[in-house]
């Protein structure tokens, strides 16, 4: 059943895949980020309570879902890396942190500006804002282990676990609005009936979420390289690619007399 992702355990053969991945998903990321944001902010109708400050939706509300995706990518990864001692899993985990804390804390700031007006106040100690935060910690915490030791399979194994233990935090964030009595507004798209949002609203929001994935995993697939070649610099492979992409003068400078 996995015998057609067996060849990609191999380093050399995911540094060049996810290579030839990268210039469709940075031309992806670019259409679909500038329509959905020229969408959203010149075209997308005002909500009819919160004016034109509901834009930042267009921006929090991506960040903050793949800020849980991101984690949830990195728990598979750790799972995978403990069960089947895939030693790229560790490196793909590496390769997403720092982009989930970057996501994690755009949501916050976000959410810290959008509650502003909305709340009167910057930030208070809500279910989903505390949860969302216990999250940044938990990236953080993941990214310190990742570069506290200089065994990577061990740092591995201290991050993995770590990571596996917070992904009780997702169902908190998901659920925090349903379970607790909280300021923050329950689901708007992500419902199995219809979204609380018109049409009008909901596709330049489609638009934009589609172009933070993207961006998401273009980056990722930039720093997951990063990572394999950083873990593999002694095999030969690397080195070659290294040689090939250093111009060594062809000939030798001639000594003034």
């Amino acid at each position: 059943m996995w015998k057609w992702l067996h060849p990609y355990a191999n380093p050399e053969v995911s540094y060049h895949f996810t290579g030839k991945l990268l210039p469709w998903l940075s031309a992806l990321t670019v259409l679909f980020l500038s329509v959905g944001i020229v969408w959203a902010l010149a075209f997308a109708p005002a909500d009819y309570q919160q004016g034109d400050s509901f834009r930042i939706f267009y921006l929090h509300v991506p960040a903050a879902s793949l800020s849980m995706g991101i984690y949830f990518g990195m728990a598979v990864a750790a799972f995978t890396s403990m069960v089947w001692q895939f030693k790229l899993a560790d490196a793909s985990a590496a390769a997403m942190a720092p982009v989930g804390a970057v996501f994690t804390a755009i949501a916050l700031f976000t959410g810290a500006a959008w509650g502003k007006p909305m709340w009167g106040t910057w930030w208070i100690w809500d279910a989903r804002l505390t949860s969302e935060l216990i999250l940044l910690f938990l990236y953080l915490g993941v990214i310190a282990l990742h570069n506290a030791f200089e065994d990577k399979n061990l740092a591995g194994k201290a991050a993995g676990i770590l990571t596996l233990v917070g992904v009780i935090n997702l169902p908190i964030i998901k659920y925090s609005v349903e379970w607790w009595n909280t300021l923050h507004q329950g689901s708007t798209v992500s419902k199995l009936g219809k979204p609380s949002m018109s049409v009008d609203m909901l596709w330049p929001f489609v638009f934009c979420f589609i172009g933070f994935s993207l961006l998401v995993a273009t980056i990722i697939c930039i720093r997951f390289r990063s990572e394999i070649l950083a873990r593999n610099s002694i095999r030969p492979w690397v080195k070659a690619l290294v040689l090939a992409q250093v111009s060594l003068p062809t000939t030798k400078p001639t000594e003034s007399n």
